[in-house]
């Protein structure tokens, strides 16, 4: 089992930046694709960024196309979500999770999920 630590998260003005980092411990091996998730209040969650496990492919959803990133270092075994220009509709618990493939993730094959990090984009 992969245990996943999400940090980062608080709260920040309209237009601000935050980097959210999400660190795996137990039985990692750097073959996993690797995804941040989003839950906002009386939503659906929300895929918002994948990576490969070798970080060479990633994916953005549109509404965050050109101002997150996702990026990871495996000799680290973590993956950060760079997040620029953020709005507010950006607040929710943001989650990391480990894919069972190396290249997809999207919620059925999720193996490990992280316990959550709250971001409040908010004046």
């Amino acid at each position: 089992q992969v245990q996943l630590e999400e940090s980062g998260g608080g709260l920040v003005q309209p237009g601000g930046s935050l980097r959210l980092s999400c660190a795996a411990s137990g039985r990692t091996s750097g073959s996993s694709a690797m995804g941040w998730f989003r839950q906002a209040p009386g939503k659906e969650r929300e895929l918002v960024a994948t990576i490969s496990s070798g970080g060479g492919g990633t994916t953005v959803v549109d509404s965050v196309k050109g101002r997150f990133t996702i990026s990871r270092d495996n000799a680290k075994n973590t993956v950060y979500l760079q997040m620029n220009r953020l709005k507010p509709e950006d607040t929710a618990v943001y989650y990391c999770a480990r894919s069972r493939d190396s290249t997809n993730v999207h919620e059925g094959s999720v193996a490990d999920w992280g316990q959550g990090t709250q971001v409040t984009v908010s004046s």
